[in-house]
């Protein structure tokens, strides 16, 4: 499939020395949006029989689902609509490469340990000489001007700092991480705002800069209100049953005959609808349950009283009952999440090819554009684009091929 010639980023170029989950996902959205993100990595080293190995992003290695060996499933996941171009940012030969492309560039990208960007030359001390314009966005685990910016980091330790693990789960129950890496996916999004955020202000004003952020800054400032319960209030936050709202209720998981769902009355007036449309209005009647108030003094009661009530139809039932009137949901499991023919009618799912496999299922970004999501191509094997890259920045065959030779690309 061809680039899309109308999408906002059209015609910006950004390098990305990236590898695994954040900041790939985040420079994804920019491959989305029409950018040509090139994507480094590291070539490998020649075993005994001449092949290249240990190269590439080392997400091409996770399994268990691969399309080739080398190249995972998961790999699809973070990196559609990009190029690859081998590279050994440690050598001379790879940093003069780098410099051709940052004189026709707008932005370099990196998701690397905090202490290791100045050292690979990837930061504007490095780089603004060759182009003054050009963004440097860095996303780290805990940022580069700290103690902590050579340690390694990753998404569970985040959770578990910045206070997600004792927030999950049952009252009384261990602690817990969300099922997804849900630091990460943020963290790559506000890399992702921050590096656009610079670019805007590069293009009017013919200057680039450094614009950092790290998982563990993301996760905390993801605390949002309940962090400013506790800073200003001394109100921690507390777990609750059924994976309640702290505050709203009832606001929160009820059993139907065939499993869960989640009904939120986060504003009075649902709470009424939805007394009303199951023909309850002796629960609003009730003194125990008159104001918000008295419905948190007597939640128990009241999911007692629910559920009840719930538990006597299936979840198609409550769903068309209240969809549109009170907000509902199912609570699914993740194989009947990715079925639901909701995500075809909106046009989230989406079938690519890929020299391994003719059609490949992957989603559609949840931005639009004019009214329509931006079209998808698959993940870049490894090195894919090199010799096309080298050629556009004026390398001839002969200087590829020695590049080749030499492990640089």
């Amino acid at each position: 499939m061809e680039p899309a010639t109308d999408l906002p980023l059209r015609g910006f170029r950004i390098i990305s020395a990236e590898q695994y989950g954040a900041g790939p996902y985040g420079t994804m959205f920019l491959a989305q949006m029409g950018a040509e993100v090139i994507k480094i990595e590291p070539p490998g080293k020649p075993g005994p029989d001449g092949q290249r190995r240990g190269g590439g992003d080392t997400a091409r290695a996770v399994g268990p689902h691969f399309l080739r060996p080398g190249e995972s499933v998961y790999f699809q996941a973070f990196n559609l609509n990009k190029r690859s171009l081998t590279l050994d940012l440690g050598s001379d030969a790879g940093q003069e490469v780098l410099h051709r492309l940052v004189g026709q560039s707008h932005a370099v990208a990196n998701n690397m340990r905090g202490d290791l960007p100045a050292r690979l030359g990837l930061d504007y001390a490095a780089l603004g000489t060759i182009n003054p314009a050009i963004v440097c966005a860095h996303l780290s685990a805990y940022g580069r001007d700290n103690a902590r910016a050579k340690w390694p980091g990753y998404d569970y330790l985040m959770q578990a700092e910045a206070g997600y693990c004792q927030l999950t789960g049952e009252p009384g129950g261990d602690p817990q991480r969300m099922g997804l890496s849900m630091v990460d996916f943020i963290t790559g999004t506000i890399f992702c705002i921050g590096l656009l955020g610079a670019l805007v202000d590069a293009q009017r004003s013919g200057k680039g800069r450094d614009v950092d952020t790290d998982l563990l800054s993301a996760a905390v400032h993801q605390t949002s209100y309940p962090a400013l319960w506790y800073m200003n209030n001394g109100d921690e936050t507390q777990r609750t049953p059924r994976s309640a709202h702290p505050t709203a209720t009832p606001s929160q998981m009820f059993r139907a005959a065939d499993g869960w769902m989640f009904v939120m009355c986060q504003l009075p007036k649902f709470w009424d609808i939805l007394t009303t449309r199951i023909g309850r209005e002796d629960l609003a009647a009730d003194p125990r349950f008159a104001t918000n108030a008295d419905r948190l003094a007597n939640r128990d009661a009241l999911t007692q009283a629910l559920d009840a009530e719930f538990g006597k139809r299936p979840m198609a039932h409550w769903q068309e009952l209240l969809g549109g009137h009170v907000p509902v949901a199912p609570v699914y499991e993740l194989g009947a999440a990715l079925d639901n023919p909701w995500l075809d009618q909106i046009g989230l799912r989406d079938t690519i090819a890929h020299p391994d496999a003719p059609e490949l299922h992957v989603l559609k970004s949840p931005l639009k554009f004019d009214g329509q999501r931006p079209p998808n191509r698959a993940a870049p094997l490894l090195g894919a684009d090199s010799e096309d890259i080298l050629a556009d920045l004026g390398y001839d065959p002969d200087e590829i091929a020695r590049l080749r030779a030499g492990g640089i690309v």
